[in-house]
This record gives C-alpha cells, structure tokens and sequence, in this order.
C-alpha cells in the first residue's frame, strides 16, 4: 500500500455516521439507570467533601449553593451537546468519535490523545487519594500499614520516632488499580452492578450527612446570605460566586464519561441522553443540598484553613459515627470515580485502535467477556506505575484542562453537523438552535482562561508530544486512508 503523505485533504478527513469502522464487538447490555449510574459515579466524588468549604471560605459564603447551580447550568451547556452527539453516534470513543465524524482525523487525533492524559492522569490521582483515606480508615480501626508502603519515593515521611524516610511506593493505589481494572476485564455488565452498590452507598452517606445534620443547622450562618465584596474581585458578593462557580465547576466533570460506553448500551440513542442528563441533575441535587446543611451547621469563616470542614460540622452534632461514615463515603466516591475513569481510557483507547490509530492489539476483545482486555491491561500497568513511584499532585491540573478541552469541541460538533448533516436523524435535539452550543463554548473558554500558566504549558508538551505519534504512525496506518 503506498504511504498517505499528509495534506490538508487527509489530515481532516472525516468518518461517516454510519459506518464506524472496524468489526469488534463489545456486549450492549447497559440500560439507562445503568448509564446514569455510571455518570453520577465519576461525578460525584471526595470533591464535594472538600470544594465546597473552599469556595464557601474564600469566594461565596452560604451562596455557594448558588455558585453550585451556576456552574451545573454551564456544565448542561455541555451536557446538551452530548446528549444530542450520542444519540446520533452511538458508538465508543465520546468526544473522540465525535471529532472524528465533525472535524476530521487530525482534530479526533488530538482530542483523543488528550482524553488518554485525562482519564490516565485522572484515575492515578484517585487512586493516590483512595491510599490515603482507606489508610486512614484502617488506622481508625487500629490497623496500620507501613507508611513507606503508602507513599512515592519522592515523598518524604516521618516516622513514629520523629525520623524522616523516603517512601518506597504507593501500594494500596497499586491494588485498587489492579482490582478495578480486572473487574473491567470480566465484563462491563459486573462492572456496572460493581459501581451501582458503590453509588448507592456513597448518596446513602450524603443523604445520612443531609438528614443528621438538618436538626444543627444555625440559621443565623446564612446571613448574610451573599457576604458583601471586600473591594477585590472574586471575594465575595456576585464576583465571589462567580469566582466559585469556577471552583467548584470541577466537581461536575465526570458526566461525559458516560458517552464512552455508548457501544455497550442497550438503546444508546435513547438511554444515553437519559444516562448523561440524569446523572448531571442528580449530582445537581446532591451538591446545592449538602452545600446548604454544611454551610448552616458551620460558619463560612470558621471554614477558613480548614482542611476538612464536613469532618468539623459532624463534631457539632452528637454522631461520632458520623465521622467513619463519612470517611466511607469518600472512599465509596473514590472508587467509583477510579472505575468510570479506568473504563473511559480503555474505551477510547479502543476505538482510536478500531480505526487504526493505534495499533489493533488495543482494539482486541477477549473471547469470553467481549471487554477490550488488552486496553485495560495496558493501562493498568500504567496508571499503576504513576500511582505507585510519581508525585502527581501537580499532574492532577491537566486533567481539568483536558476535559474543558473536550467539552468545547463537543459543543461545536454540535453545530458543524446541523450545517453538514441536517437531515441526519437525531432522538435528542438541544433546543434553542445554536444557542446552547454557543454558551456552552463561551462558558468552557472562560474557565479554561483563568487556570494558570503552567497548565497551559503542560497541556502544550502533551499534544505535541502526541502529535509526533499521529504523523510518524497513526495518519499513515489510519483505515480512512485506506478507503
């Protein structure tokens, strides 16, 4: 087969709707409550027990909860935008796919390297923070690990004697990787139930939180409501919400990892709006309410410094066990997130390798479970050696650029294929015409420009470090070359 040389005709040559290429297959067997499921298991994470303490001390005071709302309706922009793309493309790859069919192979290339950065950087830094509550846990239970077990050779400990050692590496974050990722491997149908027992608990300990803690609520804490502005934008009054809003806009990222597994839904072009919008709106729900209660039990101001302003409200109320509850729900928060994110890698992974990106071995099935094991197998080796011997704390930064990223090609996907595919047949249609698309764009832009320089940069090193791949491997190997 001669060798494509790139050109601006098949760097954006684009992939029909209708023909997804390459014949593996993977099992349709997620409903929608399965999919929503999914949704509010990355969504909702440790997160919500700590952003909202940061933006309520810094930015909001008990507005916070409108800042909640605020970003919730910036994030359905998006969401929108989803909806209507998986109902239209109902096969794995989300904004990968998605780019593909709108944009063309150079821009798919490009979102799809940054979704692996996302989900791979993203599922290592669960899983560091999984080591480190479930440690705690154990400790409460008077159970110890060795602290050089539970730490990257680039920290520092100190020991019970006052010494100060080196760790030698993170193994609980090791193990959780290995389990998740072999749970993915047995199927997506176990894997899904996994994660519905797992949501369950973690909305059962925000719901505990919700009640136990309505009898202690101080109604004088809520005024004033919005604290007025101390002369500098983003503290305080509207300026501070909206200054929270961005804050606590990453506590939603998580939902369009759900279009991931549009290839293993049972009706995707029914059950994958349903799956995506749901779980936004519940999410929605659980964070303006817990927001509210935490925000009444505690002082805004006494929240400042606090490092754990839930654990603070709990010792108001007669409930210790509170405090283990809630230290179970984080780590039930944990492993749903680390489970959604390991599955989105390998389902991306999977169909960058169906069309010849990638090479085939990562688009292989396994003869029983119908799971791409090979993906999974690759990336728990490597989210298990950045977990295990890297300091990622940093690293964490990239994933939120990533999916704003993600989000803004989504949206403007939306509006190329009205162009090109009018009469293309869509279950779900955002409404308002181009209105939405656009404000989900302008909204993702704006969060995007006010994370720092060194994200940027970061971001940069990434692509074009992906972008030597596409044109020494993936642009001449890609199957569109070969039609």
């Amino acid at each position: 087969m001669p060798e494509t040389r790139p050109g601006p005709g098949t760097l954006f040559r684009r992939k029909s709707i209708s023909a997804p290429a390459g014949s593996a297959r993977l099992r349709r067997v997620l409903g929608a409550g399965n999919l929503i499921a999914l949704g509010i298991g990355c969504t909702i994470g440790a997160g919500l027990f700590s952003l909202t303490g940061i933006a309520a001390s810094e930015n909001a005071g008990p507005a916070v909860l409108i800042a909640y709302l605020i970003a919730a309706v910036a994030c359905g922009f998006s969401a929108l935008c989803y909806s209507e793309l998986a109902s239209m493309i109902p096969v794995a790859g989300s904004a990968y796919t998605y780019a593909y069919v709108a944009f063309g192979e150079l821009v798919a290339w490009i979102i799809g390297w940054d979704l692996v950065l996302e989900y791979t950087v993203g599922a290592a830094t669960v899983s560091v923070s999984w080591s480190r509550y479930v440690t705690s846990l154990l400790n409460s239970w008077g159970i110890s690990l060795s602290p050089r077990l539970t730490a990257s050779p680039f920290e520092t400990i100190v020991m019970a004697d006052g010494s100060s050692v080196r760790g030698l590496m993170n193994l609980p974050a090791v193990f959780i990787v290995c389990v998740i990722s072999l749970l993915l491997i047995r199927g997506i149908s176990q894997s899904a139930r996994v994660n519905a027992i797992i949501v369950a608990v973690k909305l059962a300990v925000i719901v505990a939180v919700i009640v136990f803690g309505l009898p202690y609520i101080t109604t004088a804490n809520y005024h004033p409501f919005i604290p007025p502005n101390d002369g500098t934008f983003g503290h305080f009054g509207w300026s501070g919400i909206m200054r929270a809003a961005g804050t606590v806009f990453f506590a939603y990222i998580g939902f369009d990892a759900v279009s991931t597994a549009a290839q293993e839904a049972r009706n995707p072009a029914r059950d994958m709006p349903i799956g995506i919008l749901g779980s936004l709106a519940v999410c929605t729900a659980a964070y303006v309410a817990f927001s509210l209660v935490l925000t009444g039990i505690v002082n805004f101001h006494d929240m400042i410094g606090d490092a754990a302003p839930v654990a603070s409200a709990i010792d108001r109320t007669p409930f210790p066990w509170l405090q283990v509850l809630v230290k179970l729900g984080v780590i039930c928060g944990f492993t749903s997130v680390l489970l959604v994110l390991l599955l989105g890698q390998s389902r991306v992974f999977y169909a960058m390798s169906r069309d010849g990106l990638l090479p085939s071995m990562f688009s292989r099935t396994h003869e029983r479970y119908y799971t791409p094991w090979m993906s999974n197998l690759f990336f728990m080796v490597l989210t298990g050696l950045l977990c295990a011997f890297l300091p990622i704390s940093e690293l964490g930064h990239m994933t939120s650029i990533g999916t704003l990223l993600a989000f803004i090609i989504v949206c403007a996907g939306v509006m190329v294929l009205r162009v090109r595919e009018p009469e293309r047949p869509r279950r779900f249609r955002v409404p308002g015409g181009m209105l939405f698309p656009v404000l989900g764009i302008v909204s993702c832009l704006a969060v995007m420009l006010s994370l720092d320089v060194l994200t940027w940069i970061r971001m940069a090193v990434w692509l074009v470090l992906g972008l030597g791949i596409y044109f020494g491997y993936s642009h001449r190997n890609s199957l569109e070359s070969r039609r």
